[in-house]
Formats: structure tokens, sequence, C-alpha cells
């Protein structure tokens, strides 16, 4: 199990099965099944047991791109056996043979059963079941955005998730996040992604379960499936509410004047775009796939 530790500027959010102990002098203690998230406030000392039989499978997000952290064990490491008898009320002796240095250890090994408190299922602001919710973005048999941000979770400050779910028939649109930064993690299937840089250079990634991407500030993109006949990404945020833009809505924002400028394009010439007034996230994939993204 991992080790009890302290976070000193990050936040976590992470799904599946745990138990995590939250900050002094409030105890927080939960037990979760797939598809449930906790989150874990800056500073609060917590741990993760695994209370089941089977390996389990934690999906973790940082606040900050290098978190740091203090290990219990690891911060007894830093005092001496006559501090910690102090602190305690005991003798300097009680201490002098636990196994202690500086070097945290991130996993230990558990002898015995896990003690699972009585109020571990009990309801916590620091729990979220997500796949729960009814989700508020969906295209029916086809796709399910399931958000977890402040507006349904007010435990989150500075960091959201969504849990995107789609068939080969539907496609994430083209869209940016002002002033929000997006890391995704493949959970199953596999898709292919077009990121826009500033030098309108273009990258096109190919993913598959277990991988991970990083999109930077409002760099426009797009997800679509490939090769598969779905996928489900946890898709990261390091905003509470994180903006949106997407194309659709964009071109209902300007008269075909100001558009056909834009693309140095014959008025005539320009698309029937739909008046859009807010933007749908994901679409139906009514076009054949192309075989390579934009730039490929």
């Amino acid at each position: 199990m991992p080790t009890p530790k302290l976070l000193p500027p990050p936040n976590t959010l992470t799904p599946p099965p745990r138990v995590h102990r939250g900050p002094s002098p409030k105890i927080h203690e939960t037990r979760d099944i797939l598809g449930e998230m906790f989150h874990i406030d800056s500073g609060s000392l917590h741990h993760i047991e695994n209370i089941g039989t089977e390996p389990a499978e934690f999906i973790i997000s940082f606040r900050h791109e290098r978190p740091e952290d203090f290990g219990l064990g690891a911060a007894f490491g830093a005092m001496t056996d006559a501090v910690l008898g102090n602190t305690y009320d005991l003798d300097a002796a009680d201490f002098a043979k636990i196994r202690r240095d500086t070097v945290d250890r991130k996993l230990a090994g558990r002898v015995g059963d896990a003690v699972i408190p009585s109020t571990a299922g009990y309801g916590d602001p620091h729990k979220f079941a997500v796949d729960a919710i009814t989700p508020p973005v969906t295209i029916p048999g086809s796709a399910t955005v399931k958000t977890a941000r402040t507006q349904y979770w007010p435990a989150l400050k500075d960091l959201s998730m969504y849990s995107l779910r789609m068939r080969e028939d539907a496609m994430r649109e083209p869209h940016w996040h002002p002033v929000t930064a997006e890391l995704g993690y493949v959970h199953s299937g596999s898709a292919r992604m077009t990121v826009m840089d500033p030098d309108g250079t273009l990258d096109t990634w190919y993913m598959n379960r277990g991988d991970v991407y990083f999109v930077p500030r409002a760099y426009p993109h797009h997800i679509e499936v490939f090769d598969a006949p779905d996928l489900h990404f946890a898709i990261f945020f390091d905003q509470p509410t994180p903006g949106d833009i997407g194309y659709r809505a964009s071109a209902s924002a300007y008269s075909r004047e100001v558009l056909a400028a834009t693309f140095n394009t014959h008025i005539d010439d320009l698309p029937d775009f739909p008046f859009t007034s807010s933007d749908p996230l994901v679409v139906t994939r009514n076009n054949p796939r192309d075989p390579y993204g934009a730039g490929q």
C-alpha cells in the first residue's frame, strides 16, 4: 500500500478503490468502488490501501507538474528519539527500534487484513461517484461526457476531470480551452488526436490503452476513435470549471462576410454553417474517417 504522506503544494484527484485519510483534526475515511473518485487537499495527510483481493489501479492527477510530498515514515526519520518521545509523552527508548530514515517509502507491504472503519461507507465531501451521475452531455447510443467539476463537486478548487466515452460514430469536436491545460489518460480503446501549435505546426497522435497525453493551454485539438469500436478517456484540467470554445459555435459568432475574409474564400463558397448557440462538445461522425490526420 502507499504509505501515509503529506502533499505540500499540489492537490490530488484520482478515480478507483482506496481508503484515504484527510487532514487533522478532521478525519475522512472512505471506501470506494470502480468509477468513484476522491480529492485530497494540499497539505493533507493521507494514505491509500487496497482492501480487496485483486490488484487496484489508480489514475492520479496532481495540480502541479512537479509534485512534492513528505512521507510520514521519512518525517519521523527527521526527528530524534528524544524529540519523538516528548511529542507522544513517551520515553525516547520506545522509538529506538523503529526503522526510520529520511528516505520516503512510496509503497509498503501490510501484514494482516485491512482494518476498515465503520464510517468508511458514509458520504464524504471529498468523495464523488462520477459514473453515477446523469451525463450533462450525451449523444444517445454514441457518446457521453460525465463531469467532475466544482459545479457538481464543491471540494474541487483548482482542477477537474471529464469522463469521455465515445463510439466510433461520434467525435470530440475541434476545440480549445482558454486558460486551461489538459492532461488525458486512455482507459480503453484507441484514438487519434491532432493538436495545433502557435507556430502553425501540427502534432497528430495515435493513442492506445494506458497512454497519456498533454495539451497546453488554449491549443486547438480534437479527439476521434481510431481502429477501435469505442474509447474511454479520463481527462484532467487545471481549472475547477474548464473553459471550452468549440469550432462549431465559433462559426456562429461571425457574419459570413467576416468568415469569407478570414478563410480568404468567396462568400458563395462558404459552407452553410448551422447556427449553434453553445458548443455540443461531442458531435456525430457523419463522414468517413480520414486515413491520415491533417498535416501527416
